[in-house]
């Protein structure tokens, strides 16, 4: 059977400053500061390829040279490049990651990103006839340039009864779009969402909605099948129904959460591929998911491998 996965949506590279103590506004903050491959989905792929899953990527960079050197590091480790495509016309999207290793702020330029076509969602479903899971970036869905896309990957999933993921990306944006949000991925298999973004949503579909975990997954499942709530330190919940599963988080010296979220996803899908049962399924999502906080970036430490994936293809109108 097969056990390929297409994750849709950003690819970027990410500028890491790690500072310790509050930024002085209008002054100098000493941080150490690297520039790393990122992108949600992007980052998912890879730590899929890294759990021995086989897994393509759809997304868009520049025609550039951070764009060859981002596809070229996720086919390094084993992830299909070849759905993705080069804009020749926007630069791969960048974005400036703030972290003290505990808390996180991003400052988002999604570049190519925003150029994600429905087309070439037709495309790689066509191309990829051995899928076994969609999992998509909730940023693809959040901003109105790519959430054609989004919704045509969902579409194209239901069609062929490929089971489906999304993951709710980020608080701020889904404060503007979460009633749209729900609505959008109604009936998907898999919602992800750490608490904040899950109280967000769950506040959108019923105000009186207590903010304890189990009560907000409660009322998100009543829209997808199954939620997973990531509770950092405190672990995850997942809810199905009346069914509850809390895993506890393993410990870990935090250097940098970017990325976290996303080890998490691919840890779970990987599981669940796999025929692993939820309690297993949940400790190997905490487990990538802790790994990742120990990392500078949002990727796995592997070593390259020999890939087989094709070239990503040039930008086609569409």
């Amino acid at each position: 059977m097969s056990r390929r996965v297409l994750v849709v949506g950003d690819i970027v590279t990410d500028i890491v400053a790690v500072h310790s103590g509050v930024l002085a506004v209008d002054s100098d903050t000493p941080a150490r500061i690297t520039a790393t491959a990122g992108g949600s989905a992007a980052n998912t792929a890879a730590w899929l390829a890294d759990a021995g899953v086989a897994v393509s990527l759809l997304g868009v960079v520049g025609a550039d040279a951070a764009g060859a050197q981002r596809i070229a590091e996720l086919a390094a480790v084993g992830v299909d490049c070849s759905p993705v495509v080069h804009s020749p016309t926007t630069p791969t999207g960048t974005i400036i990651v703030l972290t003290d290793g505990r808390n996180r702020t991003m400052v988002a330029d999604r570049g190519a990103n925003h150029d994600l076509r429905p087309g070439w969602v037709d495309d790689s479903f066509a191309g990829l006839p051995d899928l076994a899971h969609l999992h998509l970036s909730g940023y693809t869905l959040l901003h109105a340039s790519s959430r054609g896309a989004g919704l045509r990957a969902l579409e194209l999933a239901r069609a062929r009864g490929i089971p489906t993921s999304v993951d709710a990306a980020s608080a701020a944006p889904l404060r503007e779009h979460a009633r749209a949000l729900l609505d959008w991925v109604a009936g998907v298999d898999l919602l992800l969402a750490n608490l904040d973004e899950a109280r967000i949503l769950a506040v959108a579909a019923d105000s009186t909605v207590d903010d304890a975990p189990a009560a907000v997954a409660a009322v998100l499942a009543r829209t997808v099948g199954e939620v997973v709530v990531k509770l950092g330190p405190g672990g995850a919940l997942w809810t199905r129904a009346d069914q509850t599963r809390v895993v506890a988080a393993e410990p870990a010296t935090v250097v940098d959460t970017t990325g976290a979220g996303d080890a998490f996803a691919a840890g779970l899908i990987a599981a669940r591929l796999a025929g692993t049962g939820i309690d297993a399924s949940l400790a190997e999502a905490v487990r990538l998911g802790t790994a990742a906080v120990g990392l500078l970036g949002g990727r796995p430490p592997a070593a390259p491998q020999q890939s087989t994936a094709r070239p990503a293809r040039l930008s086609r109108d569409r």
